[in-house]
């Protein structure tokens, strides 16, 4: 203990240690002193702390928790120079974690946007055109003219988009429109001129050019099909100071301010900690010397940046607090969810499909041994049944080979399960993340699986009824990633449009809270860092203007976030 520590400090902390059995034993021994900073109290406090799960107060030091417990024993705790705030009642949550997100802060600056990123929103087919035209009236011909955030399932139209809408937008530049889901776009004519692909061009494997009645393409394009448009036609990078073809010289600065812009947007909607798939590491560290980072990140890491780690030894959790290597990227294994093509071992209903697998069972094997062996978690996105048992197979034969304890594979989406699957999991200590706001945002897709299949999709339910620390992955942009529409979503499984899919696979509102906090970090290997307000965890926390549990279900998306907090320090005030 430090010499500088009090009689009245160690008495103090004692009376609060019995009442708090969550406050961190050893954590004055570390400090110079066991004044704490701040001092919060007159909350309601939602710890996720089996053992010590609602609190009144808590004290924070060196952007830890130092404390947690009743308002007396905490006030206790209080020195000259400590800050503190009357709470007046308000509902305090630990810092919200999304396992999944493709942080695409570029794709919001910069690119055309035909969709609403956050919201549900209807728009029209000629609003889409329109954007796009004011994008091609300022676009070089053969350039490509580009939307993003579509939605098939968000038009007012009735019908769906085809490649005679984007020649409406023009003839002279190859034009596409991404799906928010990320497995499919949308191409007009000259797009597939410059691909070379025609009504007779043979399907790859896992993926399709997709066909109208009369067997003509109609400009959907889904998968590994995609890949035929990458290197057809020109692109361009635009931002507003710098107008010219060639945008090498500010490719870092675009990063730079979309992580700047995609974090003050996590802290706004109370989101502390992100597993960002990809993205630019030297953006993330400038972002962060620059004092714009809010939120911490799990860079989970593919391509060159994976081969990298392997070559030079680094596992997964190195790093610090604020940015560290978590599990790879996503290794794909079969397709979308929103946009129906995931593998299932049934066809999808009223057809003859079942979805694409997008690799082998050779190639995965291969490729999970390999990112086992070198000590990194694996994560693969594998969302229906067939996809799943791939992955699995995968791995139990690279754990048979190269035994690791603890290693915790992570299944990104994990939609569609079945009994023995989840044994498998369960087996494996798996760590599926799955979507969070679908079950609110996205049930108007529900109806092409049938109330059978969305019995065993998203399956919140089954997983934690088997122990399985399943967490919350929004997937952004696939979908939003607002946890107030996750938690809804998962106690409710209604949607925006009133129907109700797999009620089975409803939680409770303190599952929910869990999921979203508490089982985030398990997901990376940080449950004793994170997730919880614990005295000596991060002081990572979100103030809520009402209590959950004083208001009904239906009204969680709603509340009003009054306040981020990230390591003590406030990054958003609403």
């Amino acid at each position: 203990m430090s010499s500088r520590t009090t009689r009245r400090d160690l008495l103090a902390l004692a009376g609060a240690s019995l009442a708090t059995p969550a406050l961190l034993a050893q954590q004055q021994e570390n400090s110079s002193t066991a004044s704490p900073e701040l001092v919060v109290f007159n909350a309601r406090i939602i710890t996720v702390d089996s053992r010590n799960p609602h609190a009144e107060a808590f004290a924070i030091k060196n952007g830890r928790f130092l404390a947690v417990g009743s308002n007396a024993d905490v006030r206790n705790l209080i020195r000259p120079g400590t800050a503190t705030w009357d709470a007046q009642g308000a509902a305090i949550v630990p810092g919200f974690i999304d396992t999944h997100n493709h942080a695409g802060g570029t794709t919001l600056l910069y690119e055309v946007l035909v969709g609403n990123p956050f919201e549900v929103e209807m728009v029209t087919i000629d609003s889409i055109i329109q954007k796009l035209r004011a994008r091609a009236a300022e676009t070089p011909p053969g350039y490509w003219v580009e939307g993003y955030f579509f939605d098939d399932t968000k038009l007012k139209d009735g019908r769906q988009l085809s490649i005679h809408d984007l020649d409406q937008v023009s003839m002279d530049h190859p034009v596409a429109v991404h799906h928010r889901g990320g497995h499919t776009s949308f191409y007009n004519s000259k797009a597939f001129e410059l691909a070379d692909v025609n009504a007779q061009t043979p399907n790859p494997a896992g993926g399709t050019f997709d066909k109208d009645s009369t067997g003509a393409l109609n400009g959907r394009v889904t998968d590994n099909a995609k890949s035929a448009f990458y290197r057809a036609g020109k692109r361009r990078n635009v931002t507003p100071e710098n107008s010219g073809l060639d945008a090498s010289a500010d490719s870092l600065e675009r990063e730079v301010a979309g992580l700047a812009y995609i974090s003050k947007m996590f802290a706004r909607y109370g989101v502390t900690t992100v597993h960002h798939e990809g993205g630019s590491l030297p953006a993330m560290q400038k972002v962060r010397a620059n004092g714009d980072l809010k939120h911490r990140i799990s860079y989970e890491a593919a391509g060159k940046e994976l081969d990298a780690m392997i070559t030079a030894g680094i596992q997964s959790g190195f790093g610090d607090e604020w940015i560290r290597f978590g599990a790879t990227s996503e290794h794909t294994v079969d397709g979308s969810f929103s946009e129906r093509t995931m593998a299932l071992s049934v066809n999808y209903p009223g057809t003859n499909y079942k979805g694409n697998v997008t690799t082998t069972q050779d190639d995965l094997n291969a490729w999970v041994e390999k990112v086992h062996r070198a000590g990194i978690q694996v994560n693969c996105h594998a969302n229906g049944d067939v996809a799943i048992d791939m992955y699995l197979t995968a791995f139990e034969r690279a754990q048979k080979l190269f035994p690791r304890p603890d290693a915790r594979p992570k299944i990104t989406h994990c939609t569609l399960i079945n009994d023995d699957l989840v044994r498998r999991m369960k087996a494996l200590n798996a760590v599926p993340s799955l979507f969070t706001t679908y079950a609110y945002y996205n049930s108007d897709k529900f109806g092409f699986y049938g109330e059978e299949l969305m019995k065993r999709c998203m399956a919140f339910r089954t997983l934690l009824d088997a122990g399985i620390h399943v967490a919350a992955g929004s997937d952004f942009s696939p979908g939003p990633f607002d946890p107030r529409m996750a938690i809804q979503g998962m106690v409710t499984r209604t949607g925006w449009d009133g129907k109700t899919w797999g009620a089975n696979q409803k939680i409770s509102l303190d599952e929910a809270i869990r999921v979203n906090t508490l089982n985030g970090a398990y997901n990376s290997h940080e449950e004793d860092l994170k997730g919880s307000i614990t005295a000596g965890k991060l002081a990572d926390y979100v103030v809520l203007a009402e209590d959950l549990y004083s208001i009904p279900m239906d009204k969680f998306k709603d509340v009003k976030i009054v306040r981020t907090v990230v390591g003590g320090k406030t990054v958003y005030e609403g």
